[in-house]
């Protein structure tokens, strides 16, 4: 093998070793999350129309604004200097 095989093998093994050792790790916290602990009082979940809004629309609106205040910021510095 190649020393650029051997350093890219080994890279490959650390990350994967890497990811495994953070999995198990966690694992715990997701095995808890299934029992509910006293004092849990989960609300009422979400229909389609709220989800869809919550994690669809509201983003893209958030991306548009902040796209719109920095693009309408360039342009206002652009004027000013021409």
């Amino acid at each position: 093998m190649s020393h650029k095989v051997k350093k890219n093998a080994l890279r490959a093994g650390t990350i994967t070793a890497g990811t495994a050792l953070m999995l198990m790790m966690s694992s715990p916290v997701f095995a808890a999350a299934a029992i509910p602990d006293d004092g849990d009082d989960p609300g009422p979940g979400l229909n389609v129309v709220e989800t869809l809004g919550l994690y669809v629309v509201a983003p893209i609106v958030l991306f548009l604004v902040i796209a719109g205040l920095v693009i309408a910021g360039d342009k206002s510095r652009k004027q000013a200097k021409g």
